[in-house]
């Protein structure tokens, strides 16, 4: 949650000229298997290899100008803070994720979680 103005700020339609790190002030932090860096600010982040990119058709078939991008996890960081008993304690962090319409969001907090075990 405390990186979501940013996090918007770099969402901006830009040219590849544009640094979004710049956009969003964020500092930029050298990965462990991959090129690009990773934000420092980020309680959590994934270091992923490109797997496949997929341009997405609408149910006419028509191409979209929206592509899905598939990639592989190679390194994982995630702030001690966060781990609990060896288990990354998801609330914690507050992420938030989109929730429909232009700009509508959630932020997952420890009071919405609730346990469902799957069924053996």
């Amino acid at each position: 949650m405390e990186l979501a103005q940013a996090m918007n700020a770099t969402a901006a339609t830009v040219s590849r000229e544009v640094d979004e790190f710049e956009l969003g002030k964020l500092t930029k932090v050298a990965s462990t298997k991959v090129a690009p860096p990773r934000v420092g600010e980020s309680p959590v982040a994934f270091e992923c290899k490109l797997s496949e990119i997929i341009r997405l058709k609408g149910a006419d078939g028509v191409e979209a100008e929206a592509w899905l991008t598939i990639g592989e996890v190679v390194a994982v960081h995630i702030d001690k803070r966060l781990i609990k008993d060896g288990v990354y304690q998801t609330a914690m962090a507050q992420p938030i994720l989109r929730a429909g319409r232009r700009g509508d969001y959630f932020v997952i907090r420890e009071e919405a979680m609730f346990d469902m075990p799957r069924p053996a």
